[in-house]
């Protein structure tokens, strides 16, 4: 699929380590290492929500010098329990939770401090969490801002991107009866809870079609393909979806409003100008409170990281952070991994603390810079996520690529 970025991008790599980290209430995330292992730290945090890695993701990457993680978030791709599940539970699965799992992943991993990379959701993940761990962050590559603002949201799926391309749009509508049709999301998240496969997958798979058509500047038919197959299709959509009616656990405007705790962490803003998924509002809003961070319009690209221009924007960020002294140190100078069960460390401001399913999220409430996550006491999904700190690696059995690459959203 992505043959066109062989003379952008780095070679294909395979990873030197695979592993589970059991992050609590019962989900284990998949992760794994490739480059370097005594290169610069570097995290890449995947789209959708729900988009899961693809191997070329590692490719932004100079395997000589950085030490590449790559995780699937909660519920999707190799992260179980999967959001396909016909009685798929997504209560445990938020923006908060997903910005815990990262940071216990960097303290099993030993890693004192990494690049923060993320593109679409992920530049919203990214911000996330280098808010909430900004003494965790050398530096941000972002790609595709977005982040659940009400009106960015609005745009993509209750009718403003219809403007552009109201065939596209007429296909997502379809499955929906016209007098739902004024509150889409709410209307496909009632068909994406159903358990009933005859009813979720073709409300996933029409979903997912809507994004992948938008994601690139031409049609690429075989990327709609990839995106449309019935499990990945199910588990993106199911978990966007959540996401997206929760507006991501986020205040109004938070990660632009927050900016000021990452103001001084070298950064790279790039943005397709014609990105019909998460307009170029958004990342000229971001660029106007963080003029710090290096801006990159792409005049010729839409949303997908696999565009030419904004691979090449990509790939040239990561090679010159990759200048920087690699602030890091190895297994035994910082936190071990606790023995199961114990009470892992937790870094200040986690952010919002996750509001129940279907719940709103509270008004006027502040991030808390004193609060803690805790590792008992999560059943109840207002609590924030427990922690149960174990690492599984699979130095042994290196992991088969064998899988359809998708664009990173």
């Amino acid at each position: 699929m992505n043959e066109h970025l062989d003379d952008i991008l780095y070679p294909p790599i395979e990873p030197y380590d695979t592993g589970t980290l059991i992050a609590g209430e019962g989900n284990r995330i998949a992760y794994e290492q490739s480059g370097n292992p005594e290169g610069k730290p570097v995290v890449f945090l995947h789209g959708g929500p729900g988009a899961a890695t693809s191997p070329w993701h590692r490719r932004f990457f100079d395997p000589e010098r950085y030490r590449i993680i790559l995780l699937d978030q909660r519920g999707c791709g190799r992260s179980t329990p999967h959001a396909s599940e016909p009685d798929a539970d997504l209560r445990h699965n938020t923006t908060w939770h997903l910005v815990a799992d990262i940071e216990l992943l960097r303290k099993n991993l030993g890693i004192e401090k990494w690049q923060v990379f993320g593109g679409s959701w992920g530049s919203a993940l990214a911000l996330a969490y280098a808010e909430s761990h900004p003494q965790a962050v050398t530096e941000i590559v972002l790609r595709g801002i977005f982040t659940l603002r009400r009106h960015e949201l609005e745009w993509f799926y209750e009718g403003g991107a219809a403007s552009i391309v109201p065939d596209l749009w007429e296909d997502f509508i379809a499955p929906i009866p016209i007098l739902e049709r004024s509150q889409l999301m709410e209307a496909y998240h009632r068909r994406l809870a159903d358990p009933d496969p005859a009813v979720h997958v073709p409300a996933a798979v029409a979903w997912s079609r809507w994004e992948a058509a938008n994601l690139t500047l031409l049609p690429d038919a075989e990327l709609i393909e990839a995106m449309t197959e019935p499990r990945a299709a199910v588990a993106f959509a199911r978990i966007e979806n959540h996401y997206f009616l929760h507006g991501g656990w986020f205040e109004p405007e938070q990660l632009i409003a927050n900016v000021g705790r990452i103001r001084s962490i070298p950064a790279v803003i790039v943005q397709g100008r014609y990105d019909v998924c998460t307009p170029a509002m958004t990342a000229w809003d971001l660029h106007r409170a963080w003029p710090e961070a290096d801006f990159v319009m792409i005049p010729d690209a839409a949303h997908a990281a696999s565009e030419p221009g904004i691979a090449a924007a990509l790939r040239a960020a990561t090679d010159r952070f990759a200048q920087a002294p690699a602030e890091q140190s190895h297994a035994g100078a910082v936190d071990e991994p606790a023995a199961d069960g114990a009470e892992p460390e937790a870094d200040p401001d986690p952010g919002p603390v996750p509001a129940a399913d279907g719940a709103e999220p509270e008004a006027d409430a502040e991030p808390d810079p004193e609060a803690e996550f805790r590792s008992e006491g999560a059943s109840d999904p207002k609590d924030p996520p427990a922690m149960e700190p174990e690492l599984r690696r699979e130095r042994n059995g290196k992991r088969s690529t064998k899988r359809k690459d998708t664009a990173d959203l």
